[in-house]
């Protein structure tokens, strides 16, 4: 039976451990998704870190957009992190470097993908970040950045069966 599950909070608040151990309290061989584009050597060793703090009981798959084309019905999937993954249509590297779509196109984009992955018969654990909690941002690329973010929330929200916040840890559950 499908099932969508989001769970959002600020960085290093614990949400990607609360996934992993939901995962693995639902399923013994549950799918990590990683979404990230590794950046920068920092950002590498922050990867190496989380896929060291898995064992092998989890099938890892690294997707940067695409994430329909995995066959994942009858799983639990941890997909990590909707930041990450709206990052990667927000800044368009198939086309001229750093083209930016407009945010309206990202956002279409990310919501139609979303739309195609989640019509498998899966358990989906979605990990999120809320980087419109803060101030508003005098950089106008983190100001589009942040909206289409917060309103690929909002969808993922919509469309999910619980939301989890978490606070310095602790889960709280929103819906």
């Amino acid at each position: 039976m499908k099932r969508i599950i989001m769970i959002t909070g600020g960085q290093r608040s614990g949400k990607s451990r609360y996934a992993e151990n939901l995962a693995l309290g639902l399923s013994d061989r549950p799918i990590y998704m990683a979404t990230a584009h590794v950046w920068d050597d920092e950002f590498r060793l922050r990867v190496k870190n989380h896929q060291q703090r898995r064992g092998p009981q989890w099938t890892n798959i690294e997707e940067e957009k695409h994430l329909s084309r995995h066959d994942i019905g009858g799983r639990v999937v941890v997909i990590d992190c909707i930041t990450l993954w709206c990052t990667n249509f927000f800044f368009n590297r198939s086309k001229a470097e750093w083209e930016q779509p407009s945010v309206d196109e990202a956002l279409e984009a990310v919501k139609a993908e979303f739309n195609r992955f989640t019509t498998q018969d899966a358990t989906f654990i979605f990990v999120t970040n809320e980087i419109g909690s803060g101030g508003v941002s005098d950089n106008a690329i983190q100001r589009r950045f942040t909206d289409l973010e917060g309103w690929m929330n909002q969808y993922v929200a919509s469309q999910a069966d619980e939301v989890v916040l978490m606070v310095s840890g602790i889960p709280v559950r929103i819906k």
